[in-house]
């Protein structure tokens, strides 16, 4: 597996470069993906279909942010699609688990709202746009989330799925780096930095690439047995933080950070005691390394991400609201859901309200005030699906390692960045997984007749 996974990271450096110098790439790229994983999922056994759906998804959310900075998918929102697409396959082959029947009803509990917003709104484009827009991200939690529920996965399977994350976000960095190769010629003050993360929304730009240093951290931890491979991931977690700490964007670094953190002390707690000490020894030598990614990034931002992560401006003065105004646009979409708390106001229609009102034409990217303000009770109770449904399973199944970091990861991003991206959806449904011992193979004694 290691040859496997040099080879194919090697590769996916080349498709980085390509993507960033041959924009048309994109398109070609995107298409090879699904044209490859569909005739994979097609050959593979039946029993095998569903790690092969689970993988060719793993592999669309990490390749949605650098499609979307080059313009490589025929639409905005296309890979949340495909990878509804494919869950529905993985549904139709294997059905689902029946104590996974709640993520029915969360679907279910978003579509009287998108009536309202049918008799409130002109039916029109804009119409259409606002609620696929708006029930994208949801819906292919439930559907994704309906078809990982208890799906029985290796370790090895489960670091073949972290392995199809990595590739496609390796190339995201990569094209980062060719695009803004030297971060202190365009860090001029603290806010969020377009030219830092490619030219593309720093705030889901921080969100993968705090992924990809989660993902290879736990590989530095838990998959790489080799020391040379365990050091090459260990390069890549210092190339994925010091690319998201220089967005700066905080959202998708500190998310990263209590993954890692929520990780680190469960597998910890898993351990023997000589096992524990060398957990400890690699802890302080990703310490050492993170304090040296730290001084790295402030160097080469002129002292300006300290200033940043202190809440403070360019001037070094202390800013008022740490959340930049989310705090103010959150309670907005709380006094929506106290007028209207039986429906909502409707899928959509919570960003026009707000700005009729406030002249202010912004987003809170918070899943639960814009759920609940849209949807009303309903949103709710759906929401109360998504939080409370992981947790009882976690009661019975504690065979998932990964569940308490996937799980804050989807909590805390749909509060910082929504779902405008396919990686809380997918990421929430990868945490009801069932991972299960590697079968040993049985050697049989062979039996000589004497005659």
């Amino acid at each position: 597996m290691k040859n496997t996974y040099i080879k194919i990271l090697s590769l996916h450096v080349l498709f980085g470069v390509v993507v960033y110098y041959s924009r048309g790439f994109g398109n070609l790229y995107f298409f090879a993906i699904l044209a490859f994983f569909f005739i994979k999922i097609i050959n593979a056994p039946k029993k095998g279909k569903s790690v092969e759906i689970i993988k060719a998804c793993a592999y669309l959310l990490g390749v949605e942010v650098v499609l979307r900075m080059s313009g490589g998918i025929i639409f905005y929102e296309a890979i949340k699609y495909v990878i509804l697409l494919f869950a529905v396959l993985g549904l139709f082959y294997n059905g689902f688990n029946k104590k996974a029947t709640m993520y029915f009803v969360y679907v279910l509990l978003l579509i009287p709202s998108v009536y309202l917003s049918l008799a409130l709104l002109d039916v029109d484009d804009n119409i259409r746009k606002a609620i696929a827009f708006n029930l994208s991200g949801p819906v292919c939690l439930g559907v994704t989330a309906l078809f990982c529920y208890g799906v029985k996965v290796t370790k090895s399977q489960l670091e073949s799925i972290i392995n199809h994350m990595v590739y496609p976000l390796v190339s995201t960095v990569v094209y980062i780096f060719l695009y803004n190769p030297n971060v202190a010629d365009v860090a001029t003050g603290t806010g969020s930095n377009f030219a830092s993360s490619g030219g593309f929304g720093p705030n889901q730009v921080s969100t993968v690439l705090g992924l990809g240093m989660f993902l290879l951290t736990v590989r530095y931890f838990y998959f790489s047995k080799i020391k040379w491979l365990k050091y090459l991931d260990l390069i890549l977690v210092v190339l994925f933080a010091f690319r998201a700490i220089v967005t700066f964007s905080r959202g998708g670094v500190f998310t990263a950070l209590i993954m890692i953190v929520a990780f680190i002390f469960f597998q910890f707690r898993s351990m023997d005691k000589r096992e524990k000490t060398k957990m400890a020894i690699s802890v302080g030598v990703l310490l050492v390394v993170a304090l040296g990614t730290w001084v790295l990034s402030s160097v080469q931002t002129n002292g300006f991400i300290d200033k940043r992560y202190a809440n403070e401006n360019a001037m070094g003065i202390e800013k008022d609201d740490v959340t930049t105004g989310r705090g103010d646009l959150f309670l907005l979409e709380f006094n929506e859901f106290m007028e209207n708390p039986g429906l909502g106001v409707g899928v959509g229609r919570v960003k026009d309200i707000r700005f009729q009102k406030t002249g202010v034409h912004a987003a809170s990217h918070n899943e639960l005030s814009r759920i609940i303000a849209e949807h009303g009770f309903l949103g709710v109770l759906a929401f109360s699906i998504l939080l409370l449904v992981p947790l009882f399973l976690r009661l019975k199944d504690r065979s998932n390692v990964l569940f308490f970091s996937f799980y804050f990861f989807w909590l805390l991003t749909v509060n910082h960045s929504a779902m405008r991206i396919a990686a809380p959806a997918f990421i929430y449904a990868l945490s009801l997984l069932h991972v299960v011992n590697e079968k040993n193979p049985v050697h049989r004694k062979q039996v000589i007749s004497k005659r």
